[in-house]
């Protein structure tokens, strides 16, 4: 790698951490988790695995995209 250069994975990890930390907090401002944590029965079957795959999807999605960004970016 050259000087001042970042590992795509870096990229992809930090990105990836923060697309999920933004889900997260839309979930959050939405009423996701209060709707999870009152509905009869147990968790896993019912809202959280919804609500886990949508902070993963917004992690992919925020790594996803700056992968790609990173790469138009170099010459």
């Amino acid at each position: 790698m050259k000087n001042g250069s970042v590992h795509p994975l870096r990229v992809f990890a930090w990105w990836f951490v923060v697309g999920a930390t933004l889900a997260l907090a839309v979930i959050l401002l939405q009423g996701g988790f209060r709707e999870a944590l009152h509905v009869p029965g147990p968790l896993w079957e019912a809202e959280l695995v919804e609500v886990g795959t949508a902070i993963l999807g917004g992690g992919l999605l925020g790594g996803c995209v700056a992968l790609i960004l990173d790469r138009i970016k170099k010459p």
